[in-house]
């Protein structure tokens, strides 16, 4: 233990890089220590690899995980919900201002927002209001010329997903913070576009794979790459950026019509200067150490020091507004959430449906099996992730659940 940075070394006897992980009082799972060994026989990751203490074994690559390479990209180490992130904004509004019973807000914020996968949580008819949105983003346009390119990309899923949630751990929250003030927070990314784009350029890299002549040891096709200055990893950067730029957009469309539910439902209110819109599953080019580095952060968040932040916990326990402290040995990153404790699979045969409506009988959400695998023993103790990264964010505001959308 390295009790002054505040992280544990986690690789082996051996091993090319280290691996720098805040976990202090935080499970980590074998199969996740496994995963990250296997990153670091790559010859082009390092000077290390930062593990965040909401680590978790992912597809792919590990969860909570940051992998600075050079010259090369990972596609399954960014993952299939790229751009994946929060959005949060304060408003004027207080406690006493939200009625009693949130069940009415809540059903209007669900029909006004598509919620889940499948055709149920896709537009019908895409409102005007997003239409011209996706106009002016210039994302049509974009995306057109990278499907010129690669024509096995489906985009028909494009205007009818911007501006919904999707399901899984995507959530729209109601919030208070210690002051008692309401704030409004969701999570989500690029939907099913983005999972097509992620999805065709891992399988891609994979087939460069079987072509190449490697010097090293490969231990997990998962890890297939690209290497600069191929045509491949040009395309893949551009689609990927597309995907966190319509990521970004996707949240800010919701929140707008968030809003526009909770200014027909509620007392008039303005939004506060306090604002927040981040991803946490993507790639991009950061100077570290006077190195010029790919950073791909699955499942962390950007912490520059002075930078805010969004944590949430799971359903029904506290998230966090923080402010990076600009941790080199981190890359300036931090946990994305509580992360996983247990498999979706663990989850729907261990917690009961009893145990999940006690554990949020103070928040007005589904309460039904559906949701089971999303409930706060799903996850690991918020509070014991964020005693893990001290010395990577300072929290600004802790806010508490009353309303959670789930899809």
């Amino acid at each position: 233990m390295n009790t002054q940075q505040g992280y544990r070394l986690l690789h082996a006897e051996g091993s090319r890089i280290p691996i720098k992980a805040w976990v202090r009082g935080v499970p980590v799972e074998d199969a996740a220590r496994a995963q990250l060994q296997n990153m670091t026989g790559l010859p082009f990751v390092g000077p290390w690899i930062a593990v965040m203490p909401d680590v978790h074994l992912g597809k792919g690559a590990t969860v909570g995980s940051v992998l600075p390479t050079q010259g090369a990209i990972v596609p399954a180490a960014v993952g299939v919900d790229i751009g994946c992130g929060m959005a949060a904004v304060r408003t004027t509004l207080r406690a006493t201002d939200l009625p009693d019973n949130l069940a009415l807000l809540r059903s209007s914020i669900e029909r006004s927002v598509p919620v889940g996968n499948g055709n149920g949580g896709e537009h019908r008819r895409m409102p005007d209001s997003i239409t011209s949105r996706l106009v002016a983003s210039g994302l049509g346009e974009r995306l057109a010329a990278i499907k010129a390119k690669h024509r096995k990309i489906r985009v028909d899923k494009l205007e009818r997903q911007l501006g919904t949630l999707g399901g899984g751990n995507h959530f729209i929250e109601l919030c208070l913070d210690q002051s008692d003030a309401v704030w409004v927070m969701l999570h989500s990314g690029s939907r099913g576009t983005g999972n097509l784009i992620g999805t065709y350029f891992i399988e891609r890299a994979r087939e460069e794979l079987a072509r190449r002549v490697l010097g090293f040891h490969l231990p997990d096709k998962d890890l297939a790459f690209f290497m600069e200055g191929e045509e491949l990893f040009d395309d893949y950067v551009e689609a990927v950026s597309w995907a966190q730029d319509y990521a970004r957009q996707n949240r800010e469309a919701m929140l707008s019509r968030v809003l526009a539910e909770m200014r027909h439902r509620l007392p008039k209110f303005q939004l506060e200067k306090t604002a927040v819109n981040c991803h946490h599953n993507y790639v991009q080019r950061e100077t570290h150490f006077g190195q010029l580095l790919l950073v791909t952060r699955k499942g962390a968040v950007s912490a520059r020091e002075g930078e805010l932040g969004i944590i949430p916990g799971s359903m029904g326990t506290r998230s966090y507004i923080v402010r990076g402290k600009g941790n080199p040995e981190s890359f300036h990153s931090c946990s994305h959430g509580a992360g996983r404790v247990m498999s979706r699979t663990q989850a729907r045969q261990t917690i009961t449906l009893a145990q999940h409506r006690d554990a949020t009988a103070h928040v007005e959400c589904r309460k039904d099996k559906a949701v089971i695998d999303e409930s706060p023993a799903a996850y690991k103790s918020i509070d014991s992730v964020m005693a893990a990264q001290t010395d990577l964010v300072e929290v600004v505001h802790t806010l508490r659940q009353v309303l959670c959308v789930k899809g």
